[in-house]
């Protein structure tokens, strides 16, 4: 089975292995997998036609998306005071 991932920069691309983390295209933002409020999103309907798949955090930070303030709490406050200075 092959996967679509986004690189580092931004670009999707096939992969053998899934991502380990899922992110909203529009946003800009990513997360765990089992994120109570992605799950929430995608439920609600519509959320999945923005989501994205990231191999890592890495690859989720240089493809500028910013981490998820509800499954990535102690990622989204560093993220915020980088973002301060």
């Amino acid at each position: 089975m092959e996967y679509t991932l986004l690189g580092p920069d931004g670009r999707p691309y096939r992969s053998r292995t899934p991502g380990t983390l899922g992110g909203h295209r529009r946003l800009r933002i990513y997360g765990r997998l089992d994120c109570p409020a992605a799950l929430r999103a995608l439920a609600r309907g519509g959320y999945a036609p923005q989501r994205v798949f990231f191999a890592d955090e890495h690859t989720a930070i240089a493809a500028g998306y910013r981490p998820c303030a509800v499954c990535s709490r102690a990622a989204y406050r560093a993220w915020q005071v980088r973002r301060s200075n």
